[in-house]
């Protein structure tokens, strides 16, 4: 059954100090590389890009749930959407309907700035955490030892503007392996403890670098000015407003993220990662743990794109999982391991208002491997159309250099306006 279906065919890494270990907690990360301004294109364009992972498997048949499929409510049981009544999902089209919980994103769809692409994969056919975002973070056709992510290469591949420097952001404890590699990467650690420091405090140790170490005086100097970046501009020495903030730890991954690739002197492309999506017990589609993280997912997104303010108008966000979950519901009402699920592309430069998929249908002969969504899409095909046609890339540096051995994942057009 095809559905809305378009396919045609020198600098450390990510070299940072630890803010804990450094200065216990008041600093953020440094990256120890000049700081330069990007510039527009030649058309007068300034695109940006953010890659969401989200790590353990996200299940994307309760995310965008096929309602409209007759072998789907069967399957689901007790986690099944529907159109209507206690476990209702927001209306998509004819087949799908969205999670309740993505109130944002669904709003952004009615506006035709986001899609939803389904039953997609990369290459990974195996059910391994690890091997599974290895594979997808690195690009490469299969498992085995990777060194750098594919959106590292595409920084490599950009088309230069002038004198622009194209530079990669990773938020995280450690860069993400997709943003890993030679390209120039700024590395940001979000708080986990509000312990920021005293005005008089950065001063004395300003002046003590100084005086002592003038290598150390600079890389703190441009911490500083990162940390300024991260808060919008608040003094190093203000605190956060003190009490829990519900999903605190999306939200703050995302403001940073805004702040940083909407600066005029910040980078242009980055990636971050959240946690918590193997869902193998209470899984809760309309509400329970994945409704709760989906929720969390949504208000990011939502303050990512507030926090973008104009230049949300020239920025396209990427979310992407591993693999997906089973198509039948298991004894503890959980999905386990899967094949083909969903993504999410989004923001101001998407053909948005649809769902992309060559829908294979969830009856017992159309499933992989009798338990799985069949993977009708690759992966990489929809990530190559995206970096083609927003940010330029040429169709042989996405087949030998970005994705490696991937001829026959031809990139996905129409997705970018």
């Amino acid at each position: 059954m095809a559905h809305s279906l378009d396919v045609s065919g020198s600098c450390p890494d990510h070299l940072l100090l630890d803010r804990r270990r450094l200065l216990q907690g008041g600093l953020a990360s440094l990256a120890l590389w000049s700081f330069m301004p990007g510039a527009a294109n030649a058309q007068g364009r300034d695109p940006r890009l953010l890659v969401v992972v989200l790590r353990g498997g996200l299940d994307g048949l309760s995310l965008a749930a096929p309602v409209g499929d007759p072998a789907y409510a069967a399957l689901r049981g007790p986690i099944a959407l529907s159109r209507s009544g206690a476990n209702a999902g927001l209306p998509l089209d004819d087949l799908f309907v969205l999670s309740p919980a993505m109130g944002f994103l669904h709003a952004l769809y009615l506006k035709r700035e986001a899609l939803i692409v389904h039953a997609a994969a990369s290459p990974y056919r195996g059910r391994s955490h690890f091997d599974g975002q290895d594979v997808l973070e690195s690009g490469l056709a299969g498992v085995g030892r990777a060194d750098s992510g594919w959106l590292n290469r595409a920084l490599l591949a950009i088309p230069r503007a002038g004198a622009a420097d194209t530079r990669g952001l990773g938020i995280g404890a450690i860069v993400p392996l997709v943003m890993r590699g030679s390209a120039p990467v700024l590395s940001w650690l979000p708080r986990t403890v509000d312990r920021p420091l005293r005005a008089a405090t950065v001063e004395r140790l300003a002046d003590l670098y100084a005086a002592s170490d003038p290598a150390l005086a600079r890389a703190f100097a441009e911490g500083m000015a990162l940390e300024r970046m991260s808060e919008g501009g608040e003094p190093a020495g203000r605190a956060r407003a003190s009490g829990a903030r519900p999903h605190k730890a999306f939200i703050e991954t995302s403001e940073a993220a805004a702040r940083f690739l909407s600066a005029a002197d910040g980078p242009r492309i980055g990636a971050l990662s959240y946690e918590g999506w193997d869902t193998h017990a209470n899984e809760g589609a309309a509400t329970g743990q994945l409704a709760n993280r989906l929720a969390g997912l949504d208000l990011a997104l939502s303050t990512f794109a507030t926090g973008m303010g104009a230049a949300w108008a020239e920025t396209v966000v990427v979310v992407v999982t591993e693999f997906g979950r089973t198509a039948r519901v298991n004894g503890t009402n959980g999905t386990d391991h899967g094949t083909a699920t969903a993504a999410l592309v989004l923001g101001g430069r998407v053909k948005g208002g649809r769902v992309v998929a060559d829908w294979p249908g969830l009856g017992e002969r159309q499933l992989f491997e009798g338990r799985d969504l069949a993977p009708t899409l690759d992966l990489r095909a929809v990530l190559k159309g995206i970096l083609a046609d927003h940010l330029g890339l040429t169709a042989m540096a996405l087949r030998d250099a970005v994705f490696p051995a991937s001829g026959d994942a031809l990139p996905m057009r129409d997705l970018i306006a």
